[in-house]
């Protein structure tokens, strides 16, 4: 798919991942709206790479709904959403007053990684199944998951179950959506220098970043981006999860 002019559509756009993608997609002469809770950072990223900003909660489906209509009046119908939104807050099963995981909390990370997710893909394939096709197909959803989903580490238990349900979800959407000629991927990333990772002591990060075999750094948010673009690239890729990752296998903590 040649990306000049096309409509692209990124969730967790304001920040890392979903700001590399945005950029990435802006340069390839797309024309792009990123939605994100963060009004202040996104407005920003969207006005730096020449692109839209919505502000969203992507479990909001009256919301998502209005973003996406907002999107297409102005660039046309989307036919790229790469879904970057998520929160990964660490938690044990049982803490160490002997409380148990607060299921609040369970459930708010499994709402807006797995759920909110969903919410968006769904609305975004509506629209987009709608459009005339081009090529072989009419476009592309490109969610994220995490190495978290297969190596789930102590603390995990919520997000490694919101991350797995993504990665569940891939096979499924695409063969829902082959009638439609989208394609449906997902990306598992490993340790990538997220704002939370950012913010670590550089010692940690250096720490962090030896666990993965090779390289034995971590992750840039453009090697993700860039992964976006291979992704929409190559027709033949469709519902499958890729680990980008390094090789990394995570330990249990």
């Amino acid at each position: 798919m040649d990306l000049h002019g096309v409509a692209a559509v990124v969730t967790g756009g304001a920040s890392g991942l979903g700001a590399a993608t945005g950029a990435a997609l802006a340069a390839a002469g797309a024309k792009v709206t990123l939605l994100d809770l963060d009004r202040t950072r996104g407005e920003a990223q969207a006005a730096e790479i020449g692109g839209r900003f919505e502000a969203v909660d992507v479990t909001d489906d009256a919301a998502v709904a209005a973003a996406l209509d907002a999107a297409q009046a102005v660039h046309g119908v989307a036919r790229v959403l790469v879904n970057c939104a998520g929160i990964a807050p660490a938690a044990r099963v049982v803490n160490r007053e002997g409380l148990p995981h607060a299921l609040a909390l369970f459930r708010k990370v499994i709402e807006i990684n797995l759920i909110g997710t969903f919410c968006v893909a769904a609305a975004f394939a509506a629209r987009l199944s709608k459009a005339d096709p081009v090529g072989e197909g009419r476009g592309v959803i490109v969610n994220t998951a995490s190495v978290a989903a297969f190596d789930g580490q102590i603390g995990q238990a919520a997000y490694a179950a919101s991350k797995g349900g993504v990665a569940a979800l891939t096979l499924p959407l695409a063969r829902d959506l082959a009638q439609h000629g989208i394609r449906v991927m997902t990306i598992a990333p490993g340790l990538f220098l997220t704002p939370m990772l950012a913010g670590m002591p550089q010692a940690v990060q250096d720490s962090l970043g030896q666990q993965v075999p090779f390289p034995s750094r971590l992750g840039k948010p453009e090697e993700y981006a860039q992964m976006v673009l291979s992704i929409i690239a190559s027709p033949m890729l469709n519902g499958e999860t890729i680990r980008l990752d390094g090789a990394l296998r995570m330990t249990p903590r």
